[in-house]
């Protein structure tokens, strides 16, 4: 099991999150779990948010070709818990943490997800690299 906080400091008080997590190889039967691509599999923490899973998910979807090509046989992730404080939160940030996480346990590169503070706002944007923003404001408000 490892942990990755993801941490964002702004003038307006910054971001945060914390994922525990470990991964292992997918044997299909047991958790439940949802397919993230291919044979990529994840088992959200007990008791989350389908918003903050959704996004979980995002975070490793991003990098789940290289991780299909890595474990041919199946790869699951099983998340144990994702924190954070409530004052600095948005769920986008669960697939920011999850992407650091990914990144940190399979020593992949950045693939430009970051969140950006809006000069003069206490708001935030978000940006997914070469991804599309993968779901749209009428779904999560």
């Amino acid at each position: 099991m490892s942990t990755f906080k993801y941490r964002l400091a702004s003038p307006s008080g910054g971001l945060a999150a914390e994922v525990a997590a470990e991964y292992g190889p997918h044997i299909g039967e047991g958790d439940f779990c949802l397919q993230v691509n291919r044979n990529v599999w994840m088992v959200p923490p007990s008791r989350i948010n389908w918003r903050d899973s959704a996004w979980l998910s995002f975070g490793l979807a991003v990098h789940s070709s290289e991780l299909a090509a890595r474990y041919p046989d199946g790869l699951i992730v099983r998340v144990s818990s994702l924190t954070f404080p409530l004052a600095h939160f948005r769920s986008e940030v669960a697939a920011l943490a999850m992407d650091g996480w990914v990144r940190s346990e399979f020593n992949l590169p950045d693939l430009g997800l970051r969140a950006v503070p809006d000069a003069g706002s206490d708001s935030y944007s978000f940006e997914w690299g070469t991804h599309a923003q993968p779901f749209g404001d009428d779904v999560f408000h």
